[in-house]
């Protein structure tokens, strides 16, 4: 029985953590994108990186109940445009990508880094 309430206990008490670690990562991203100085096409309209992550914050206060993780704000909320459908790209130096893997690589650095 004292096994399964420290499993309870450990289980519950990381929660807070997952949580703090989770905002930890998209405040680091969007820090990315607007230290970037990188151009973003959103919707056939180019935004300078700024713009850009004043765009996916507000993105992130309207739909953060869709996030659990950084993978997640990625995928659902800074990929794409929820309106069209259409794809995030971000040019830096003149090689245009699409943002997905751009963040997704911005965060595997993070985290490997161990910032």
């Amino acid at each position: 029985m004292r096994a399964m309430t420290l499993v309870l206990l450990l289980a519950f008490a990381s929660v807070p953590l997952a949580a703090g670690q989770t905002e930890a990562e998209i405040e680091y991203l969007l820090q990315y994108v607007s230290d970037s100085g990188c151009a973003f096409n959103r919707n056939g309209s180019e935004h300078d990186s700024a713009d850009a992550a004043d765009h996916l914050r507000l993105k992130y206060s309207r739909g953060r109940r869709y996030v659990d993780s950084a993978e997640q704000f990625i995928d659902r909320l800074a990929t794409e445009s929820s309106w069209t459908g259409r794809t995030y790209t971000v040019n830096c130096e003149g090689r245009t990508q699409p943002s997905g893997p751009w963040l997704h690589q911005a965060l595997t650095e993070y985290r490997n880094t161990g910032l």
